[in-house]
Order: structure tokens, then C-alpha cells, then sequence
């Protein structure tokens, strides 16, 4: 198989696997808040996030280190991969050991510090699964871990509708996962015996050399944490589990969302740093800003439409329930916009190699962030909590601007594609009005074909500059 035609498989596969596991995520959403109802949900988002926090701190950079040094390399990779899934293995048992400790002096109840030490297995499995992933880039076999990741999405899914189906409570949904991942990891690691050899190793040169060239990328992660995650820390602190419940079904749903932004801005990274290696900056510039012109094509309808639907999107996917989750859905979906945006900006850091450039933006929105979460959640709750997330997600992307501007020299042209954006929303958001007791999946079927048509109309985007800015050439 060619070079081209191995890329253009396994970014398929990517695609049909990450988009599967985005709507996999849907179902498991509809599932859980439909049998768990807000109180449950919001334990189980309590859960999950405060193990996510341990989870992103024993991350620390490594899963991006460990594609750099076996890209590095062709020799000895079995020797840098072992060293480094034993440190991962290794601070993984330690902190994950340390979460149940922690958690016991939360004002938790009962369930949730139990929830919390049963999960952590869950985690410590997904841990190692995104160390050795790391070889699977080098070799060009993507479509291995998308494989296992999606078939642990589907047991996960049919173990969750077997629980509620058996009334098995919350702890089994937790059971649940836990299988899910070790399955997953036994996928990973039966792939992975085909490319490298795996085998406990402590050579402390090269785990200092490891820890050396992962802090800056740790610091960044680190300082990410605080605002992509306090919220719900803070929210679960100072508010009932009632009031997690109904912010986190919707922050899930952007999740699953904000995936396939990741998704798309990972096939155009490679794009971008080709270019600028190079020194091909027209090309660079072309691609900059083509897909600026797609993310604002695709931001400025999901922002003025969620306005319209969110409450009978909460309502189709979570149950009535949820209702009040709407409000909090169509203020989480600005922050999706400025988050698609940024995304743009920071892979484009990336791909002119400087991430270190960004850590004090970093640090000052996670500054800010912390302290609106502190001062905005007691007094206004989920709606406080939402609210900090945009200003934290507009804040960054604009930052991730002024950096790709210091070093660049090249600024997006916004006003013409905003504008174009802008004339085809109106009529979709007239349509939508008018459709306000409409069932959510023709309100949203409707208003996208309505949009699509009028953004073709005023040419704000072709067949194509779509295929110029996906395709695998150059």
C-alpha cells in the first residue's frame, strides 16, 4: 500500500471511528440521565471528573513525548516504549491509589468516594492505553487504537443498557466502564505486541530525560486543568449534586461535540507544519485561513441555533428532566464556538513548534478562571459555573491568536466570511422560530439544510475548498 493511500485509510478509519464514538457517547448520555435522573447524574459526573483531574496531572505530557522519541528513532524504541509505560504504570497506581484518600476529605457522600476508588481502575487502564498509543502513530496503524477504542464504546454502551435494565444502581454503570477499558487495553496491547515488546524497565538516564523534555507540555496541561475542569470541582463543593447533574449532561454533550473539532484541526495540523517546515507560507496562509472560513461557516450557526433547540435537545437526549439544562446548553455552546476557534490557533502553534510561547496565556486564564469559579459558582451556581467556561474558552483562543500573529505575521480575515456566515443564519433562525414546537431532530434537520442552503448561495464555502483544505497531497 502507498504512503498516500495507507494516510487516507487510516484517516478514515479515524473518522468513521471517532465519529462513532461521539454518537456512542450520545446514546451513554441518554441512557445514564434517563435512568439516573439529576441527582444521580450529577454524582456520576462528580465521579468521573475528579478522576479526570488526577488523570490529566499523570498525563503530564507523556503521551506526547513518547510519539516524538520513538519518532526519533528506528532502533531501541522497544527500550524507550517499556521505560516509559512502567513510569506511566507506575504514577499512575500512585496518584489514582491517592484519589480515594483525597476524596474522603471532600463533604462527598458515601456513594460518590466509593464511586470514586472503584473508577479509578478505569482510569489507570486508559492511562497506559494512551502511552502505547504512541507507537501506533509512528508505524502509521491509527486505525488499530480507533478500532479498540470504538468496540470499548459499543461494551461500555450494552453494559450500561444492562445494568439499567437489571436496576443495578450506579456503581455497576462504574463496573460498567472499568470492563469497558480493560477490554479496550487488551485490544491496545495485543496490536501493540505485533510492533514493540513490552516489559517492566527503570532506567532512571532515561526517565529523567523523559520528565525533562515532558514539563513544559505537563505545566500546560496542568494549567489547562484548572479551567477546563474546576468548574465541576467547585460546583460539586458548593452546590447539590441536583445542580451538577443538570451542568453536566449538557458539558457532556459539547464534549462529544468539541471532538470532532479535535478531529478535524488533527488532519489540517500536519497540513499547517509541512508548510511551515517548508517555508511554503503561502500554502500555509492559504490552509490558515480556508479553515478559519470552515470553523466560523460551522461556529456561527451551532451558537445562534442551540439558542433556539437547546431545551428540546436536552429534553430528546436527557428526558424533561432536563429541561432546565437547556438554558445552560446554549451558553456552554458559545464557549464550544470560541473552543473550535482556538483549536484552529493552537494547533497552529503547534505547528510552528512553539508551545512553550503559550504557557503564560495559559496560566493567566487559568488564574482568572479559577477565581470566577470561585467568586460566580457559590452566587449563581451551574449558570456562574457556564458562564466562566466562555469567558475561559474566548479568552485562550484569543491569546493563541496574538501568538500565532507574534510569530506569523498572518491574522484571519473575518469580517467577509462573518458576514456571509451572518446573512444565511438569519433565515435559519426565522425557520427555527417558526418551528418552536417541532419535534428537536426536524428543528435541527431543518434549520441545517436551510443554513446549508443559503451559505452555498452567498458562496461562503464550495465543494471544492472543502476537498483543497482534507486533501492528503502535498
Amino acid at each position: 500500500m502507498s504512503l498516500t493511500r495507507k494516510i487516507a485509510h487510516n484517516t478514515l478509519i479515524q473518522v468513521i471511528g471517532r465519529g462513532g464514538g461521539g454518537v456512542l457517547s450520545v446514546v451513554a448520555l441518554a441512557l445514564i440521565t434517563r435512568y439516573l435522573g439529576l441527582e444521580g447524574y450529577g454524582i456520576y459526573t462528580t465521579i468521573i471528573t475528579f478522576l479526570q483531574v488526577f488523570g490529566i496531572l499523570i498525563n503530564f505530557g507523556l503521551t506526547i513525548i513518547t510519539v516524538q522519541m520513538v519518532s526519533e528513532r528506528d532502533e531501541g524504541i522497544d527500550k524507550v516504549m517499556s521505560n516509559i509505560a512502567t513510569l506511566r504504570v507506575t504514577s499512575s497506581l500512585v496518584f489514582f491509589g491517592l484519589a480515594p484518600i483525597i476524596a474522603l476529605f471532600f463533604p462527598y457522600p458515601a456513594i460518590i468516594k466509593i464511586g470514586i476508588a472503584l473508577t479509578s481502575f478505569a482510569f489507570i487502564f486508559q492511562m497506559l492505553i494512551e502511552t502505547i498509543v504512541g507507537i501506533f502513530q509512528k508505524h502509521l496503524q491509527m486505525d488499530k487504537p480507533a478500532l479498540a477504542e470504538f468496540i470499548s464504546r459499543v461494551i461500555y454502551v450494552g453494559l450500561a443498557a444492562a445494568v439499567i435494565f437489571l436496576h443495578k444502581g450506579i456503581l455497576f454503570i462504574m463496573v460498567a466502564l472499568n470492563i469497558a477499558n480493560f477490554v479496550w487495553l487488551l485490544i491496545i496491547l495485543y496490536y501493540a505486541s505485533k510492533l514493540v515488546k513490552l516489559k517492566p524497565a527503570f532506567d532512571w538516564t532515561l526517565w529523567k530525560e523523559i520528565l525533562r523534555r515532558a514539563w513544559p507540555i505537563g505545566l500546560s496541561i496542568i494549567l489547562n486543568l484548572i479551567y477546563l475542569k474546576a468548574d465541576v470541582i467547585i460546583l460539586s463543593v458548593y452546590k447539590p449534586q441536583t445542580d451538577v447533574g443538570l451542568y453536566g449532561a449538557p458539558y457532556k454533550l459539547i464534549d462529544a461535540l468539541t471532538t470532532f473539532a479535535m478531529m478535524f484541526m488533527g488532519l489540517i495540523l500536519p497540513i499547517l507544519a509541512s508548510a511551515w517546515a517548508k517555508n511554503n507560507i503561502e500554502r500555509f496562509k492559504a490552509v490558515f485561513q480556508k479553515t478559519f472560513n470552515l470553523v466560523t461557516i460551522f461556529v456561527v450557526p451551532m451558537i445562534v441555533g442551540t439558542y433556539f433547540v437547546a431545551k428540546k435537545i436536552m429534553i430528546f437526549i436527557a428526558s424533561a428532566d432536563f429541561a432546565g439544562s437547556g438554558k445552560i446548553l446554549s451558553i456552554l455552546v458559545i464557549g464550544a464556538g470560541g473552543l473550535f476557534v482556538g483549536s484552529l490557533f493552537a494547533h497552529t502553534i503547534v505547528a510552528i513548534d512553539k508551545q512553550k510561547a503559550v504557557i503564560w496565556g495559559y496560566a493567566i486564564d487559568a488564574a482568572l478562571s479559577l477565581v470566577g469559579y470561585i467568586i460566580f459558582i457559590p452566587k449563581y451556581s451551574y449558570l456562574g459555573a457556564a458562564w466562566v467556561t466562555v469567558f475561559s474558552e474566548i479568552l485562550i483562543a484569543i491569546i493563541s491568536l496574538f501568538i500565532v500573529y507574534k510569530y506569523t505575521g498572518i491574522l484571519p480575515k473575518f469580517a467577509k466570511i462573518f458576514f456571509k456566515s451572518a446573512l444565511a443564519v438569519v433565515p435559519m433562525a426565522a425557520a427555527l422560530y417558526f418551528l418552536k414546537d417541532a419535534h428537536a431532530v426536524i428543528s435541527l434537520l431543518a434549520g441545517a439544510a436551510i443554513y446549508a442552503g443559503f451559505i452555498i448561495l452567498f458562496r461562503g464555502i464550495t465543494l471544492a475548498e472543502v476537498k483543497q483544505i482534507i486533501r492528503l497531497k502535498a
